[in-house]
């Protein structure tokens, strides 16, 4: 049987006097403070003091970085309730500039201007390269529009009138397009998806259109291929004004 080792009372008054001078009030002895940081998206961990560890005592948060004051005191017993999360300033930033791809330029909305041109009122005129559609109006004015035009290699220029309308027109790619993209569909009925849009007006005996558009945002761009793209409000305004007939100008 094994038995206890004994320990005499001088053994440990021995090991107290080693171990130091021990006070039961030590426990209430004011800790050195920790500071921890406001920025949210930084570990709290992170900003402890290396040369102390213990977050029992005093803890305060340091003021955020950008020069905001303290956001919040509290001392050891407290609940801790830190403020709410935000936003570093360098991600505030980014989403406030961040632009909208899809928006239009403001310069290619519908608008009244001066025209100052020889063609008859009703008459159509594109500039493809101004990216502009003018009706001719009476009185010096005209109604113009934003459009969109064909991509290098795709331009064209000439003189049309408009053979045909279309309410939300379906859609039947022609040979040379199916050679260059052969994963388009044959047909496509008229509707949202329907890449020639809302409205079409059709020039002369060509494949070329005045059309409406499903991607609104190439507007002002050169990447259709010959047809001239509007928006589906403006191609549907236009469409109520200009009747079979019309004479069309591409520039």
């Amino acid at each position: 049987m094994l038995r206890p080792l004994p320990f005499s009372l001088a053994t440990l008054c021995a090991a107290a006097t080693l171990a130091g001078p021990v006070s039961a009030d030590d426990r209430y002895v004011e800790r050195p403070p920790v500071v921890l940081s406001a920025n949210a998206i930084e570990p709290w961990t992170a900003q402890l003091r290396p040369s102390y560890r213990d977050v029992t005592g005093p803890v305060t948060f340091a003021p955020f970085r950008a020069g905001a004051p303290a956001v919040v005191h509290f001392s050891a017993g407290s609940a801790i309730m830190p403020a709410a999360p935000r936003e570093a300033p360098v991600r505030q930033a980014a989403l406030a500039a961040a632009p909208d791809e899809h928006a239009i330029e403001p310069r290619l909305l519908p608008t009244e201007v001066d025209y100052h041109g020889r063609e008859a009122p009703g008459t159509v005129v594109i500039d493809t390269g101004e990216r502009y559609l003018y009706l001719v109006e009476a009185g010096g004015k005209a109604r113009r529009y934003g459009v969109g035009v064909g991509r290098p290699g795709f331009q064209w220029a000439g003189v049309h009138t408009v053979t045909r309308k279309a309410e939300w027109p379906d859609w039947t790619p022609p040979p040379a397009m199916l050679k260059r993209k052969p994963d388009l569909p044959r047909h496509m009925d008229g509707g949202p998806d329907n890449p020639l849009g809302a409205r079409a007006l059709y020039l002369g005996s060509t494949e070329y259109r005045i059309h409406g558009s499903n991607e609104p945002w190439t507007i002002g761009k050169a990447v259709s291929s010959g047809c001239i793209r509007m928006r589906n409000e403006d191609v549907t305004d236009l469409y109520r004004r200009v009747p079979v007939g019309t004479r069309v100008m591409v520039l």
